[in-house]
């Protein structure tokens, strides 16, 4: 690290190129962590599996909430989960909920009406998961899977620890995020608002 007083005696334009670098190398560095992280799989038992809203399509889930919403009921027929909790409000007017959306897939895909827990309330991943603690708090399920796209938890995970909720990474094998230019605008998407998270909480 450069002492502030010889950043003070620093030309402004070598500063301002310093300051950059710093910025790229952080911006670099965040981003680095979070394809990494990606990765990272909990391979244990938990209460249930809390699956993070993705868009809906006219009355179907879309390609990407899909693959969530079958990772969720692979853990539940392994026995890895006892209960799910899909999240997610309605995005558009005449469409279902993402969660009612998402239990109306897992039931038709064997899954018991009783073994689903929805919250109908979120619109983004920070509430998500707020809801889902609720839920989760009033059920007595203490320990979670948290379910999502692999570039997403980081920023899931973070959050989930910041307001309490017990939870474990298990990010989707199937994301339809694959292909360099697909992963590198994901990546930069998330980059952006893990470190926006960051700067704002």
């Amino acid at each position: 690290m450069i002492p502030i007083a010889q950043l003070v005696k620093i030309r402004p334009g070598k500063a301002l190129k310093i300051l950059a670098v710093v910025l790229v190398l952080t911006i670099a560095f965040t981003a680095a962590r979070i394809y990494t992280y990606g990765r990272t799989t909990a391979d244990i038992d938990a209460d249930a599996a809390v699956v993070l809203g993705a868009a809906v399509w006219s009355n179907s889930v879309s390609p990407v909430f899909r693959e969530r919403i079958n990772h969720a009921i692979d853990l539940y027929r392994r026995g890895k989960v006892r209960k799910i909790i899909f999240t997610g409000g309605q995005g558009n007017a005449n469409e279902p909920t993402e969660a009612s959306a998402a239990r109306s897939h897992a039931v038709a895909n064997g899954i018991p009406l009783q073994a689903i827990l929805i919250e109908q309330k979120s619109h983004t991943t920070y509430e998500n998961i707020v809801y889902a603690k609720q839920i989760a708090d009033a059920n007595n399920l203490k320990k979670v899977l948290l379910v999502s796209d692999p570039m997403h938890m980081r920023r899931a995970m973070t959050m989930a620890r910041d307001i309490g909720l017990d939870a474990s990474p298990s990010p989707t094998p199937t994301t339809l995020y694959q292909g360099w230019q697909t992963q590198l605008r994901e990546l930069s998407r998330e980059t952006f608002y893990y470190l926006g998270y960051l700067i704002a909480g």
